[in-house]
């Protein structure tokens, strides 16, 4: 990757560090600065699950949040306020990127009161459930419409989540559109193994992949489902990467549907992208999806990718070229349109070729990240 000539920028980089498309770009996107020459330093409750913190331009800051018998939960918001305070101060940052409105964005917006003309921009990137879920909870709705017409800047990952924050918050801020990008190598054809898919899957078997935090808004059932009635049609495997609160009821249904022997839940990886290029299809039946970072890595390895259409999904994968676009909950269309392919080699190799070709034409790293560079300096 190149680096561009100029001031090298000190940036500090908050995120959620569970699994989760927010976690994993804020991770690569201050990588990518890192390798550009950049200072970054990334603050969460715990290590993002992606960083590896080998290079020498990257630092890691924990909070440390105590607990006091007076407090039900423990007041993440204000620690990680202090934290940032401590940093800015220490640090001398330029950037502060907070990626999730809440609570990162009234984080920092507190960290910026303490330490007035000392404290660096804010930039907020929303990345969906924070507006759409979380945001417009009664509870939050002020407090995210405050933050976000309070920072410096704020980008939204799809032109979909873009126009839904103005909607539903009635703003009339600049919300700037970047999308979320792939490593072209990470995520790659060339990571095909035979070794490695034998692994997973025996000769004349197809393997099909999810990739999640299997979260509710997920629809976990729906994968499990939709694999349930193609492995009728067509031998094949499952493999269920990530974690979350829907994994042992996905385990139980899998159980329940008698192809548990034909699901394997590998759990939380950091090396993906080896797991996804082994994959014949990718299935994404999300209630909701704010761009779709899962099938994306899926289609930068080939793969061809059967998704819901909703949010920003529809801005990622071309339906009929790239992948397969089906209603919410209709895990039969999943089912149908994935025994279809697993049954045409051509039509899903020719398919695949397509999203691999539009994942690092239109969503590259080099260009994305450029775009993040701009907007800092």
């Amino acid at each position: 990757m190149g680096t561009p000539t100029g001031k090298k920028l000190k940036i500090g980089v908050v995120c959620h560090p569970a699994y989760g498309g927010s976690g994993v770009v804020a991770t690569e996107l201050g990588l990518a600065m890192a390798r550009r020459g950049h200072r970054v330093h990334f603050v969460s409750h715990a290590l993002p699950f992606r960083l590896v913190v080998e290079h020498p331009n990257v630092t890691f800051h924990e909070v440390d949040v105590t607990t006091y018998p007076l407090f039900k939960y423990p007041p993440y918001a204000i620690a990680l306020a202090g934290k940032l305070v401590e940093l800015c101060v220490q640090e001398k940052l330029d950037v502060l990127h907070v990626h999730y409105a809440i609570p990162h964005a009234v984080s920092a917006y507190l960290c910026r009161q303490i330490l007035g003309d000392r404290a660096p921009r804010i930039i907020t990137t929303l990345h969906g459930t924070d507006i759409t879920l979380i945001g417009i909870d009664s509870s939050f709705y002020e407090i995210t419409r405050f933050v976000i017409n309070s920072s410096d800047a704020v980008t939204a990952v799809s032109n979909y989540l873009a126009e839904k924050t103005r909607a539903s918050f009635e703003t009339e801020v600049k919300i700037r559109v970047i999308p979320n990008f792939v490593h072209p190598t990470n995520f790659s054809p060339s990571l095909r193994n035979r070794d490695i898919r034998a692994r997973y899957a025996e000769d004349g078997e197809m393997l099909v992949g999810h990739l999640s935090n299997f979260r509710p808004v997920k629809r976990i059932s729906d994968v499990i489902c939709a694999f349930h009635l193609l492995q009728r049609e067509v031998p094949a495997r499952l493999l269920m990467i990530g974690e979350g609160v829907k994994l042992e009821s996905a385990r139980d249904l899998a159980a329940e549907l008698g192809i548990s022997k034909r699901v394997n839940f590998l759990g939380p990886m950091t090396r993906v992208g080896e797991v996804l290029a082994q994959l014949d299809l990718f299935l994404l039946p999300s209630e909701y999806e704010s761009f779709g970072l899962a099938a994306l890595e899926a289609m930068a390895c080939g793969v061809p990718v059967i998704c819901t259409k909703t949010g920003g999904i529809p801005e990622v994968v071309e339906n009929d070229v790239s992948g397969i676009l089906c209603d919410v909950g209709d895990y039969a269309c999943m089912a149908r349109s994935a025994v279809a392919l697993l049954k045409d080699d051509a039509r899903r190799n020719a398919m695949g070729v397509a999203a691999r070709k539009r994942s690092i034409e239109e969503f590259p790293e080099e260009r994305v990240v450029t775009m993040y560079e701009e907007l800092y300096k």
